[in-house]
């Protein structure tokens, strides 16, 4: 048994039905069951409840072989820092009391920067929460930046006719696709050769910045000149509250976006310990397309 945690998620839903197609049983732990019907269908157990309650995750947790832990985002949170501390104790303490001996952590490109990266931080802060575990082999997989993200811009591409954001446009930066990460955490909990503490960097074939991702992009939806624009943090932070994000998330947002403008986070992935996954850009983007062509 392999119990997941985040099944709302990209990467969780992905992961749960590879787990499956091999003949794996699973669990998968989620806040809204209406959301999970495909992965129950597809044969997976379904656990319904907060992921800020440790006896609830150690309850479901306990006699599983291996653990996908995350901290689902809360972007609605009015203090998403402590939302993340609160969520990443009950995790440890789930862990503990279960008496799971492997877990694979989703963390972040960054991770090993304690501050100044926004939400990414509090990934840091998993991490070394996690770390004083004994007795626990724990894989902390820190991923580039999701691909996916850059589905959030299509409302304000079809509005605009340029693709805007918060980070520099020139900054060559790691991306990856989030079907890259889920098979990777496939392999990994099927395997189970992780041993102890050990951080694995997932990152896609190649760098790209922004204002190339933007003439990726633009050219599968028919905008081959599509530009990317860096816009006025406040206007950009409006907008993310008007459609449901917190100001202290959007805040958090603003620094984690510094941080890969002036590529601190870059800087801080390790070539020794990364991971290179397959997809390119190019290859995602007719994804980015079908999602382009939808209602916005």
């Amino acid at each position: 048994m392999v119990v997941l945690m985040g099944a709302n998620g990209n990467i969780t839903s992905r992961l749960a039905k590879l787990l499956l197609g091999q003949g794996g049983k699973v669990r998968v732990i989620g806040r809204d069951a209406a959301h999970m019907k495909s992965l129950k269908e597809a044969g997976a157990e379904l656990a319904v409840g907060s992921a800020a309650d440790a006896a609830f995750l150690a309850q479901q947790f306990k006699g599983a072989d291996a653990v996908y832990a995350m901290i689902p985002p809360e972007y609605s949170s009015p203090d998403h820092r402590k939302y993340q501390n609160v969520v990443g104790e009950a995790i440890a303490q789930a862990i503990v009391k279960s008496g799971v001996t492997s877990v694979v952590s989703l963390s972040s490109g960054g991770a090993s920067l304690p501050d100044g990266t926004g939400p990414i931080a509090g990934l840091h802060d998993q991490e070394e929460r996690l770390k004083k575990l004994s007795g626990v082999n724990i894989l902390h997989l820190r991923a580039a930046y999701f691909m996916e993200n850059h589905l959030h811009a299509i409302g304000l591409i079809k509005a605009f006719g340029v693709y805007p954001g918060m980070i520099a446009p020139d900054v060559p930066m790691a991306m990856i696709a989030v079907q890259d990460i889920a098979a990777h955490a496939a392999k990994e909990l099927v395997q189970l050769t992780f041993k102890s503490q050990s951080v694995r960097h997932l990152v896609g074939p190649r760098e790209y910045t922004m204002s190339e991702a933007a003439g990726i992009l633009g050219a599968a939806i028919g905008k081959p000149d599509l530009k990317y624009v860096k816009g006025d943090p406040a206007q950009a932070k409006a907008g993310m509250v008007q459609s449901g994000f917190s100001q202290n998330v959007a805040d958090l947002f603003e620094e984690m976006s510094n941080a890969l403008s002036d590529g601190r986070i870059t800087r801080s992935i390790d070539a020794a310990s990364t991971i290179h996954t397959p997809t390119t850009l190019e290859q995602f983007a007719p994804v980015f397309k079908a999602a382009f062509a939808g209602p916005h």
